[in-house]
């Protein structure tokens, strides 16, 4: 027998119906959204262009700031977070290559890294990075979020080239213990950061060497070590997005002179 609304017959299925294209049409905005806050923007596009200092070379795999004079000075291996592209972290990234180190931003695979297989392909392509280019000797390896994740995976078995680790606004480690590990590590995070906040910070210390250089940066958030949208559940900066990547670049280039 029909179901009456109002006098109008409907047939069955209509809710179920309705039911679907209600979830496809919240699937495409959530999509639409999730793309365009992780969208790079707010810079100089001048920033990704080769000049007299700093040589711009890119792959699928990662983008390269090279000093364009030689220089004995260590470089840096830097992995992204989760859907942002290396090139949000020109702006962070490219005046530490104009202090004569050697940097190269590594992509992840399908741009979140979903599987782990995609996770190891990431980290194989920072070891890649290390053992294959030439411009330096020894390197520091960083990563914001998701690439502090995975830089914890190269402290744990980091090789003769690498001589210090920086987590960048990571809750991680959260799985390995790397309290015993002998490399310098330094811990940089933000006291408004709402997806790696400082409550999770805080409940891994145990987890990191106790001569761990820990860097608080105050009014900072998460999305802000990059340059993209607002990332979902982060906390509102007090700060400007330059001042807290100024303060990031100053504990990175720490840890290059260390």
């Amino acid at each position: 027998m029909d179901s009456r609304v109002g006098g109008i017959a409907r047939e069955p299925g209509f809710l179920r119906r309705w039911i679907r294209r209600g979830f496809l049409v919240w699937a495409l905005v959530s999509t639409v959204w999730f793309l365009n806050s992780y969208r790079t923007r707010g810079f100089d596009e001048a920033l990704l262009a080769s000049d007299a200092q700093v040589s711009v070379q890119r792959t699928q795999e990662t983008l390269a700031f090279l000093p364009v004079a030689a220089s004995p000075h260590p470089g840096l291996v830097f992995i992204v977070g989760a859907g942002v592209a290396p090139e949000a972290y020109a702006p962070l990234l490219r005046p530490i290559a104009a202090m004569g180190h050697p940097v190269i931003v590594v992509a992840l695979p399908w741009r979140i890294a979903p599987l782990e297989q995609h996770k190891e392909a990431a980290v194989g392509r920072a070891r890649a990075s290390i053992e294959n280019e030439k411009s330096a000797m020894r390197w520091v390896i960083a990563g914001h979020s998701l690439g502090g994740a995975l830089a914890c995976r190269l402290a744990e078995d980091p090789g003769s080239r690498v001589k210090a680790i920086v987590l960048i606004g990571t809750s991680h480690p959260k799985r390995v213990d790397l309290s015993r590990v002998r490399l310098p590590i330094t811990k940089v995070f933000a006291s408004s950061d709402g997806v790696a906040t400082v409550e999770m910070i805080n409940a891994t210390r145990h987890l990191l060497p106790a001569a761990t250089r820990w860097v608080e940066i105050e009014g900072g958030n998460h999305s802000q070590f990059g340059h993209y949208g607002h990332q979902l559940f982060d906390g509102s900066p007090g700060i400007s997005r330059e001042q807290q990547q100024a303060l990031t670049r100053a504990a990175l280039a720490d840890a290059l002179r260390e």
